[in-house]
């Protein structure tokens, strides 16, 4: 399993959200390159970076943000998204240093954009599923579709997508748990690996997680965020743990 540490920014700033509100912000470090290089120094091999003025406003807004995360953890890859909406922010974000990007919003809205960005970047591209009670939310987890997230897991997949980002909203910054059930059910929704997302609080999370990939191949990792931040876990322990073979 891979363990990605967050960092999501808001004008420019390494931030928290709780449940996704803008106005639950905490701020964490002016510059988000700083645990950038934390992050690389303790060996990551992934680090998640998410726009959220991006994901507001519909079109990338931190991209300098993600040039300085790439210079200061050039060892590192980087997973980015929030507001990319057309190609040409696609393009833009990989040019400033992603390793892999993600959409959400337009996916969900445009099935033709989506095969058409799946087939031109393969797995350097991602698909977001962002779900509130069980179905998507798109712009910013401002509106929520009458689209089911395992229903909408199942057409990506069937345009090629290789990985989904699943996040539960009601879980996500509030250091409760991801909701396991929730992402039991994203993983037999497709063969697609699963990157779960929402709520991860402690040690005994990622033990969770790990006995659910002993059942569930296509569970590739976890992102933590708040957690990191309010120093509940640290993340050399959490590497090893996921590293460790599973029994």
């Amino acid at each position: 399993m891979f363990i990605y540490p967050a960092i999501d920014i808001k004008d420019g700033r390494c931030v928290r959200l709780r449940q996704g509100l803008a106005g639950e912000t905490t701020a964490y470090h002016d510059d988000p390159a700083v645990p950038a290089a934390a992050y690389q120094a303790s060996g990551v091999g992934w680090i998640h970076v998410v726009d959220l003025d991006g994901a507001f406003d519909g079109t990338p807004r931190n991209l300098a943000a993600l040039r300085r995360i790439a210079s200061a953890a050039p060892g590192a890859k980087i997973q980015f998204g929030g507001g990319l909406r057309d190609a040409g922010s696609i393009a833009a974000a990989f040019e400033a240093g992603a390793t892999r990007v993600v959409i959400g919003t337009r996916a969900a809205a445009d099935e033709v954009f989506a095969a058409e960005m799946l087939s031109k970047h393969g797995t350097a591209l991602a698909i977001g599923i962002d779900a509130k009670d069980g179905f998507v939310a798109v712009k910013g987890w401002v509106e929520v579709t009458p689209l089911r997230a395992t229903e909408f897991a199942a057409r990506m997949a069937a345009l090629g997508a290789r990985t989904f980002i699943y996040t539960d909203i009601a879980t996500d910054g509030m250091l409760s748990g991801p909701n396991f059930p929730a992402l039991r059910e994203m993983l037999g929704a497709s063969p697609a690996n699963v990157i779960a997302s929402g709520g991860f609080s402690c040690r005994e999370d990622l033990l969770r997680l790990r006995e659910m990939r002993a059942a569930n191949a296509n569970l590739d990792g976890v992102i933590v965020g708040k957690a990191l931040y309010e120093k509940r876990v640290e993340l050399g322990d959490l590497l090893a743990l996921a590293r460790a073979p599973l029994a």
